[in-house]
């Protein structure tokens, strides 16, 4: 059943549309990620859902209810943002249970509340630390618990691990789709990390100038992307034109772009696609190439194991067929792409 529906939503600051008729919806218990670079839109999409922009053009609606004149704090809308905004004064039990006690809970309802959400987000035992004692993973993982504790309709995450490491934002990436799984929580996210969005989201929406350019479930977006844009924006290595990508593939198609693995390379034999390296960079599990194939162009591949490449070195190359995909139709080629 659909909890959350845009319909043509638009918001425009001093005339500049900032989000142009975006039509979305979120399924009850399913998380739907936001993915966009700075600037796109997304932020304000998000606050446009709280309640904290007004709408230039469109609908929200909740439940088939249109949420227009509802205003933010009767929405029953819970808001997170990248830096947690944790009551730095309380403890960690006393931040997570705020909103229960202004909801008038009693005080053994609160704390069996607070004990549940604290083992529910692996911080069993850490009710009376303060929240400077805390890293900043453990700060998000309370302003989690603290925005669950309200037992929103709704849960809207702004950027929630942006200001985390890459390898703790991995991590919590992992542990917030499972918290947001075991509670059933219905959720909206907004984020610029794609390794976060396909963590943590059910459907993917990408978003480019403030228009939705593709939206589906997460792995369809990843494995097909609407265009040459989208696919870079996503992690893919490179786009090739039709002509580059025949030459390649050696049969007759359209687009594709490739993902950073697609193109594997190795010591020039009797099989594979004869290419020169144009450079070699050693890496801890295999090397990473920069190669040149004739009527195709600069490639993005990966080396044998422990094999060591010079420029000029000519060697042999071959393409895994799953670490492709093929755009659709004429798919507008961006700047930069093989022809």
């Amino acid at each position: 059943m659909v909890s959350l529906e845009l319909q043509g939503v638009s918001v425009a600051f001093d005339g500049a549309v900032v989000v142009d008729a975006v039509d979305l919806s979120v399924e009850d218990g399913h998380v739907l990620a936001v993915l966009g670079p700075s600037g796109c839109g997304k932020s304000t999409l998000l606050r446009a859902v709280a309640g904290l922009e007004p709408l230039t053009s469109g609908r929200i609606g909740w439940d088939g209810a249109d949420l227009a004149g509802v205003p933010t704090h009767r929405r029953g809308f819970a808001l997170m943002f990248q830096d947690g905004q944790l009551f730095d004064h309380l403890t960690v039990a006393r931040n997570i249970g705020y909103a229960r006690r202004l909801q008038g809970a009693s005080r053994a309802a609160v704390r069996a509340e607070v004990d549940d959400l604290l083992d529910l987000v692996g911080l069993g035992g850490y009710g009376g630390r303060l929240p400077r004692t805390l890293s900043g993973g453990e700060r998000q993982r309370v302003a989690l618990a603290r925005s669950l504790a309200a037992r929103p309709r709704l849960l809207l995450l702004d950027e929630p691990l942006s200001a985390l490491d890459a390898g703790l934002r991995g991590r919590l990436a992992a542990d917030l789709r499972r918290i947001l799984t075991e509670s059933g929580t219905t959720a909206l996210l907004v984020t610029h990390d794609q390794d976060e969005a396909f963590a943590v989201a059910d459907r993917l929406a990408v978003m480019r100038e403030g228009r939705i350019v593709q939206e589906g479930p997460t792995g369809s977006v990843w494995a097909h992307p609407a265009d040459a844009d989208t696919a870079l924006f996503l992690g893919y290595a490179r786009v090739l034109g039709p002509r580059a990508a025949t030459a390649l593939l050696g049969r007759a198609t359209g687009p594709v772009a490739l993902r950073p693995a697609a193109v594997l390379a190795g010591p020039e034999r009797g099989d594979g696609i004869p290419a020169t390296v144009r450079s070699f960079r050693p890496t801890p599990d295999a090397g990473r190439l920069v190669v040149s194939v004739d009527g195709v162009g600069e490639l993005d591949a990966v080396g044998v194991p422990g094999w060591v490449a010079e420029p000029g070195q000519r060697v042999a190359v071959r393409v895994v067929e799953h670490a492709i995909a093929v755009l659709p139709g004429a798919a507008a080629e961006p700047a930069g792409s093989a022809p």
